[in-house]
């Protein structure tokens, strides 16, 4: 009787949250819940540290945890960015507006192509992405201005036309078919 021999499962890894070190704990939560609308979903002090946390998935305690101790004169900030998803072009401009008013600072919309995407500081220097997927892939790096006062349709078919500028342009669903195979196959070496 000839046995077989199913590969092995791939290990399941999701990305679940990040914490931040902050110099004032207060003014950083006011600014995360006030500017991008996460909740608060608990606070206190693990030993000399206080810890706030913030979501905003129910399902997740935590996607942002604000702990102080960072020092006040450090000369360089090891997180490059936190980057945040929305679904449309609206909702970008949106939450572009409620950065402003909250003094995110370095203001920055852009395309890459594959999304359009709005780039600023906390008021602790951190460097946000706000972005939207668009329905296409193009190699990156890739980073053009675009104005946010325009049509949605407008943005997006510069998104569109920037794309279509490189070689690989495909459809995003074909990237993520490709994608897919590759991680499949990398899970089995």
């Amino acid at each position: 009787m000839e046995t077989k021999l199913t590969p092995p499962q791939p290990l399941q890894l999701q990305f679940s949250h990040i914490g931040l070190y902050v110099t004032d704990l207060p003014r950083m939560a006011r600014f995360y819940k006030q500017a991008l609308r996460f909740t608060q979903t608990d606070a206190g002090d693990l030993g000399p540290v206080q810890l706030v946390f913030l979501s905003r998935d129910p399902s997740e305690h935590h996607q942002l945890v604000l702990a102080t101790g960072r020092p006040a004169d450090m000369a360089f900030n090891v997180v490059n960015q936190l980057s945040f998803r929305v679904p449309d072009v609206a909702t970008l401009r949106a939450f572009h507006d409620r950065l402003l008013a909250e003094g995110a600072s370095e203001m920055l919309p852009v395309t890459h192509g594959n999304a359009v995407s709005v780039y600023c500081r906390d008021p602790e220097g951190n460097r946000l992405e706000l972005f939207m997927d668009t329905p296409w892939y193009c190699e990156q790096p890739l980073r053009e201005p675009i104005d946010l006062t325009q049509s949605d349709q407008a943005i997006l078919a510069q998104a569109e036309a920037i794309a279509k500028r490189f070689p690989k342009f495909m459809s995003r669903a074909q990237w993520q078919a490709e994608v897919a195979r590759r991680m499949q196959e990398d899970q089995h070496v």
